[in-house]
C-alpha cells in the first residue's frame, strides 16, 4: 500500500498543473487532484491485492497434480490403461461382432432352407411325392403312410446297375450315419425303390442292400405300381423293349435323393454333385428346423 501511495505522490509531482490567477484556487485545485489520484491508486492497489489473494487461495486449494512428460513405454501403458479403448474393449468388440455375424449368417441359411422346403407346397405348384402301394424287402406291404412321422430319404435305382447305383448307395449309407450322429437314431428312414421290378424281387433287394447298410429299406412291386410311383416322384426311368427272359439290360433313370418331411411333403432333391458330408449337413439342418408335431426335445439330441 505504501508503494502505491509513493507512486501516486511522484505522479502528482511530475504532473504539470495549469497556472491559475488565484493562489487559493490553485491550492484547492492541487489538493483536489492529489486527493482524486490517491483515491484511484488506493482502489487499484486494493483490487490487485484482492486478486493476488484469490489466486493464492485457488492455488492453495488446487488438487490437480502437475503433468510430467511421459518418457517410457511403461509410463504410456500405465497412463492409457484405463482409457476408453484398450485391449479388453477391443476383444469385446471383435467378439460381439463375430457373434452377430455368425447369428445372422445362420439365420439367413435357415430362411433359405425354409423357402426351399415350402417352394413345392401350395395350390398350382408341381408336387413331388404322393401315394403308392408297394412291398418291402421282407415281403410286407409298404405304402406312403409308412413315411409319416420322420424324415425319409428316397432313392430310385436297380440291383443290376454296374457303377452309379452302388456309388450312390455307398453315399447314402454315409449320409445316413452322419445324420444319426448329429440328430439321433430314429429321425431318418433310408429307402431304395427299384426301377426294375422284373428282376428285383424282395429277396434280391434284401441280399443286395445288406451289402451297403442294414437299415436301408428296399421296395418293389408290380411294374404298373412302380411306374406310378416314379410318376408321383417325377422320376424318369426307361427299360429296353422286347427283353427276353434271362437277357441282361440296363435301366436309365433319374439320379437323385429325395428328402421328404414327416408329413410326407417333398423338401429337397440332393444330386450327385454333393458329397456325403455336404448332403448330411443339408438333411440335418432341415431336421433341426422342424418344429411341428414332432418334439425335438424328446426325439432329437
Amino acid at each position: 500500500m505504501s508503494n502505491c501511495i509513493s507512486g501516486a505522490t511522484r505522479a502528482l509531482k511530475a504532473a504539470r498543473l495549469p497556472v491559475q490567477t488565484s493562489a487559493r484556487r490553485t491550492l484547492a485545485y492541487t489538493n483536489g487532484c492529489k486527493s482524486d489520484l490517491e483515491t484511484k491508486w488506493k482502489a487499484s492497489c486494493i483490487m490487485q491485492t484482492q486478486g493476488l489473494g484469490v489466486q493464492g487461495q485457488n492455488r492453495a486449494f488446487s488438487s490437480s497434480s502437475p503433468r510430467y512428460k511421459l518418457k517410457t513405454i511403461e509410463q504410456i501403458k500405465t497412463r492409457n490403461k484405463g482409457g476408453p479403448f484398450n485391449l479388453t474393449a477391443a476383444i469385446l468388440l471383435v467378439g460381439t461382432g463375430g457373434g452377430l455375424w455368425v447369428y445372422f449368417r445362420s439365420e439367413k441359411e435357415r430362411m433359405a432352407r425354409k423357402r426351399i422346403a415350402e417352394s413345392t407346397k401350395g395350390v398350382g405348384k408341381p408336387k413331388v411325392g404322393g401315394p403308392f402301394d408297394l412291398v418291402d424287402h421282407d415281403g410286407n406291404k409298404f405304402t406312403h403312410e409308412n413315411l409319416l412321422g420322420k424324415y425319409t430319404l428316397v432313392y430310385f435305382g436297380f440291383t443290376h446297375c454296374p457303377d452309379i447305383c452302388p456309388d450312390e448307395l455307398d453315399k447314402m449309407s454315409l449320409m445316413y450315419d452322419k445324420v444319426r450322429e448329429q440328430c439321433g437314431n430314429d429321425v431318418l428312414l433310408p429307402i431304395m425303390i427299384t426301377c426294375d421290378p422284373a428282376r428285383d424281387s424282395p429277396k434280391v433287394l434284401k441280399e443286395y442292400l445288406k451289402e451297403f447298410h442294414p437299415d436301408i429299406v428296399g421296395l418293389t412291386g408290380e411294374y404298373e405300381k412302380i411306374k406310378q410311383t416314379c410318376k408321383e416322384y417325377r422320376v424318369y426311368f426307361s427299360t429296353p423293349p422286347h427283353v427276353k427272359d434271362g437277357q441282361d439290360y440296363l435301366v436309365d433313370h433319374s439320379i437323385y435323393f429325395y428328402l421328404m418331411d414327416p408329413e410326407g411333403d417333398f423338401v429337397e432333391a440332393i444330386g450327385r454333385n454333393f458329397t456325403a458330408a455336404q448332403a448330411a449337413r443339408i438333411i440335418s439342418d432341415h431336421i433341426k428346423d422342424w418344429d411341428k408335431p414332432l418334439k425335438k426335445e424328446t426325439r432329437w439330441t
